[in-house]
């Protein structure tokens, strides 16, 4: 049973004092078992901004050990999702599997020091064991069979495995700097292996050889590892390793409260990116669900490098929710990122869209009309849609809402007011709105009669920045040859 207590924060000053001035390593070391899922990309993001906030440094370790659950691709999907984030890691990736070698060593150690023994048990021995505890009501857990047995008496024909030589009296505290003090009776953790019977190692030993060798001075993780932690715990004692300061972060729910599911959005980070998510707003996302600086929201990378801190943590599930996300998404491609970077996001979209490369000058042009496509956007798939009419080679393609604005009596306004701006002094907006405005008064038709038309044969929509601004992006030749085809 896990007794979780308030946790008694620098009750010991110069223990506080040490822990504080320990160099700041942290690391995210992801199962390569498929894409980084938003709830990891949130563990990455928590590491890095503490390590960057202390001067220390993030470590990226691929937990590849267990061959059969791997994944292909998925490294590589880890790597493009926190490259995509801008969450950089110090050094070389390191693999898990590769060091296998001297996990085993210090499982050996381990042996040679009377830390843990080898087990003999058959795979039917072990499950009548779990078939008798379960029917007298006892912990499902190894017993110790061959705990303080002599190894004599083992069987020929079964190849052991090495078992950790777990303390069955007392408690282990786990002091977390999010849970507080975790206290775990040891009666509840049996003698969990170190070494299968093939002699590779089991993910318990080699997370705690790796964060060792790797100098990792902060384990900062979801609870779910708390159980983890209290193993891991005594492993690392009975080593006699310092151990690192754990902070076990509550997972995400969904916003009904369950566990994060698919359903809920607990997709990879390279969905959000399809799905035309900024990786700015995704970050300050992640950053606000579980994490809090007073009432603060919108948090530039730089802030959240200066505050981060452990204290700001909850202890409560967050709950993730889409609207809100697609709110920061909106907000942040309104008024965070610069022209220029929205249109280096947009651009291989629109270039994808149109099956050519843009020019120098489209570019240019793009820059300079951004103010004017971004308020409307909620995501950068939107905001790329919304400025293909720009490129497009004519006859524009309607849409349904178009064609109705282009009636008969629509195309005949059109007619009309064509010949005015073949003659317009001047192809600037406030030349083009004095033109159109006088005309609206000379026919006595209403400007709106006049703007729908000429937006929807502009740009095959109904929705749009302002008439005067896209005339002037067009240019007179192609604006008013798109209005002929509609006329004609």
């Amino acid at each position: 049973m896990f007794i979780l207590h308030l946790f008694p924060q620098n009750n010991n000053y110069l223990e506080y004092i040490i822990e504080m001035t320990k160099k700041v390593i942290t690391r995210f070391a992801p199962s390569p078992t498929g894409f980084l899922h938003i709830g990891g990309a949130r563990t990455a993001l928590f590491n890095w901004l503490f390590a960057k906030h202390h001067n220390g440094e993030f470590l990226l370790r691929i937990e590849d050990t267990d061959r059969k659950r791997l994944t292909e691709g998925a490294v590589d999907a880890i790597f493009e999702g926190l490259n995509w984030l801008g969450i950089d890691h110090d050094g070389e990736a390191v693999s898990q599997y590769e060091r296998r070698d001297r996990h085993a060593e210090v499982a050996k150690e381990l042996l040679a020091q009377g830390n843990a023994y080898y087990c003999y048990c058959s795979t039917e021995e072990l499950a009548e064991m779990r078939e008798r505890a379960k029917a007298e009501g006892r912990s499902i857990g190894y017993d110790g069979t061959w705990r303080d047995r002599d190894p004599s008496e083992a069987p020929k024909d079964v190849r052991p495995v090495v078992r950790f030589k777990s303390p069955n009296i007392g408690q282990t505290t786990i002091k977390d700097q999010v849970q507080g003090d975790v206290v775990v009776d040891n009666t509840e953790l049996d003698d969990m292996i170190l070494l299968r019977a093939d002699g590779s190692p089991t993910y318990m030993l080699s997370v705690v050889v790796d964060d060792h060798d790797m100098g990792v001075t902060y384990v900062i993780r979801g609870d779910d590892h708390l159980t983890n932690a209290a193993r891991q715990t005594q492993l690392i004692e009975a080593i006699g390793w310092a151990l690192p300061v754990y902070a076990h972060i509550p997972l995400i729910h969904g916003p009904d409260g369950a566990k994060l599911s698919k359903r809920h959005g607990a997709l990879g980070v390279e969905a959000y990116r399809d799905m035309g998510y900024l990786p700015s707003a995704i970050k300050n996302y992640l950053l606000r669900l579980g994490w809090s600086h007073g009432d603060d929201e919108i948090i530039s990378e730089e802030e959240a490098i200066l505050w981060f801190d452990l204290n700001g943590i909850g202890k409560s599930p967050s709950r993730f929710d889409f609207a809100k996300l697609e709110n920061m998404n909106g907000l942040y491609i309104r008024e965070k990122e610069s022209n220029k970077t929205l249109v280096d996001i947009c651009r291989p979209i629109i270039e994808k869209s149109l099956n050519r490369n843009l020019t120098e000058h489209e570019v240019s042009l793009l820059i300079n009309a951004m103010d004017e496509f971004k308020p409307r956007a909620k995501n950068i798939n939107e905001l790329a849609a919304s400025t293909l009419f720009l490129f497009t080679s004519r006859p524009l393609m309607m849409n349904d809402k178009a064609e109705k604005i282009l009636s008969s009596d629509a195309k005949a306004i059109l007619a009309e007011l064509i010949p005015l701006l073949e003659t317009s002094k001047s192809w600037d907006i406030s030349t083009l709105e004095a033109d159109i405005k006088a005309f609206s008064e000379e026919k006595a038709i209403k400007l709106g009669n006049i703007a729908q038309p000429i937006r929807a044969s502009l740009t095959g929509s109904n929705v749009s920045p302002g008439i005067f601004d896209i005339l002037v992006w067009l240019g007179k030749e192609e604006s008013l040859n798109r209005l002929k085809d509609q006329t004609n």
